[in-house]
């Protein structure tokens, strides 16, 4: 069953959280994840979803809000994406998308974006599987502030 998170379930959510950071080699720091869920829940700065089986959360998806001046609309920025191990396999990351997919539509959006990196094989074939394609004509750059 798919929930919008809040701070009822904020400690669920963090405990996610961490394990996605860690996922992506992250140094612990679950005071820290909860208190930057807490601040987008509480700020209304992004949307997650969580997927609950049998009373127990076991996967999330975060979005940002973003905006395409080219298009004139809100875009969505599917920035997370985690089902715990155990649990993988069995259709949890395609239900989120879908969450995710009908808050696009809900919110008038012009669609979602996201990146992954090129050795997430899980991700390289689940995205194109429910209905994304790779941008290929466009360059991703990035620039990392001093200090971070």
């Amino acid at each position: 069953m798919i929930i919008l998170a809040n701070l009822t379930n904020l400690d669920e959510i963090a405990f996610l959280f961490e394990e996605y950071r860690a996922f992506y080699k992250q140094e612990p720091d679950p005071i820290g994840a909860r208190e930057f869920l807490k601040a987008r829940i509480q700020s209304n700065e992004s949307v997650i979803y969580g997927f609950k089986e049998e009373n127990q959360l076991i996967g999330f998806t975060q979005l940002y809000p973003s905006y395409s001046s080219t298009r004139m609309k809100r875009i969505w920025i599917l920035n997370d994406l985690f089902v715990l191990p155990e649990h993988r396999g069995k259709g949890i990351s395609k239900k989120l998308i879908d969450a995710a997919k009908e808050l696009a539509i809900s919110t008038n959006a012009a669609g979602l974006l996201l990146e992954t990196a090129k050795t997430n094989d899980i991700g390289n074939s689940l995205y194109p599987a429910t209905g994304f394609h790779l941008e290929s004509d466009t360059n991703f750059y990035w620039w990392t502030a001093p200090g971070s």
